[in-house]
């Protein structure tokens, strides 16, 4: 009984796990991912380890620094591990228990010069008067040694210029530089250009989104003079109205002033005419009175001598 016991035993323990599958190393502006599937009946307590060989020294393999208790579904960052661009990488993932023997799949061969996928540069255009300038410039990555091995890759640039008002286009290559002039274009249109890295051995580029500017400032379009004529013209006849309106309010007001001065003018005359008409009548009154008191004198002077002779004394 003790003796069959020790045999299960022993057949438990050298029944090897499933082997993961799908193993499988991606690429992107020089940072390494590596990804993995558990294989169908994997137990739950499975742990599974990443090792890398470089092949060119044939060296053993080395285990890759938090990348030793994965669990399913997680994945490994090997950019460190895969440091050198020039040589040829291999992983390995093994799935592991405490009472079970390991078991493990090998990616396919990794170069990362040729193998990475080169992503969109960034990119800045602006105009300058018949030409663009272009800026590129390697996109921003997590470490200092992945931005300085792009920055060694790029060795050209394919460019696809577009004019947006009637869709004509051209095609430049030109030797990478930071900074780039697009020249014979033509002033005051607008251009959209679409950058694409290229390298000596890797093909796998993708291309930048359209970046537009104009090569100068726009003229001015015949709508925008037709606004401001209009605008003037309203401008003009308000002040047209204003004015009409300030000089018919002065002219309200002297008309009645005026017509007060007509009205004065016309009573005064009468008034006068009337007292000098009842002047001129209260004169030869005064004269008719006189002359009837002469001859009533010069009556009595006939009559009676004396009296005259007295009163002329």
């Amino acid at each position: 009984m003790g003796l069959w016991m020790l045999l299960l035993l022993h057949l438990v323990v050298c029944v090897s796990l499933p082997a993961p599958f799908n193993v499988s190393v991606t690429s992107f502006n020089m940072e390494h991912t590596l990804s993995f599937l558990p294989g169908p009946g994997t137990p739950a307590n499975t742990r599974f380890r990443v090792q890398v060989i470089h092949l060119s020294r044939r060296n053993s393999w080395k285990p890759v620094a938090g990348c030793l208790e994965l669990t399913a579904g997680q994945t490994c960052n090997l950019t460190r591990a895969f440091k050198d661009p020039f040589r040829h990488y291999q992983a390995r993932v093994q799935a592991c228990t405490p009472t079970q023997a390991c078991n493990g799949t090998l990616s396919r061969q990794f170069q990362p010069l040729t193998d990475t996928v080169l992503g969109p540069p960034d990119v800045s255009v602006s105009g300058c008067g018949n030409c663009l300038i272009l800026q590129v410039h390697v996109p921003t990555t997590r470490g200092i040694q992945q931005q300085r091995n792009l920055q060694d890759l790029y060795r050209g640039l394919v460019l696809l210029v577009r004019r947006t008002r009637d869709g004509a286009q051209f095609m430049l290559k030109l030797p990478y530089n930071k900074e780039s002039v697009i020249n014979y274009l033509q002033p005051g249109a607008e251009y959209c250009v679409t950058v694409t890295v290229t390298t000596i051995l890797n093909s796998k580029s993708v291309p930048s989104k359209p970046h537009c500017a104009f090569s100068s400032p726009p003229p001015v379009s015949s709508s925008v003079h037709v606004a401001v004529g209009l605008l003037c013209a309203f401008c003009v006849l308000g002040v047209l109205l204003v004015g009409l309106a300030v000089y018919s309010g002065r002219l309200t007001f002297r008309l009645p002033g005026q017509h007060l001065a007509r009205t004065l003018s016309y009573i005064l005359p009468q008034g006068q005419s009337r007292e000098m008409s009842g002047h001129e009548r209260s004169v030869p009154q005064h004269e008719e009175d006189s002359v009837q008191l002469s001859s009533h004198a010069s009556k009595r002077c006939d009559e009676g001598e004396e009296d005259c002779g007295l009163t002329a004394k």
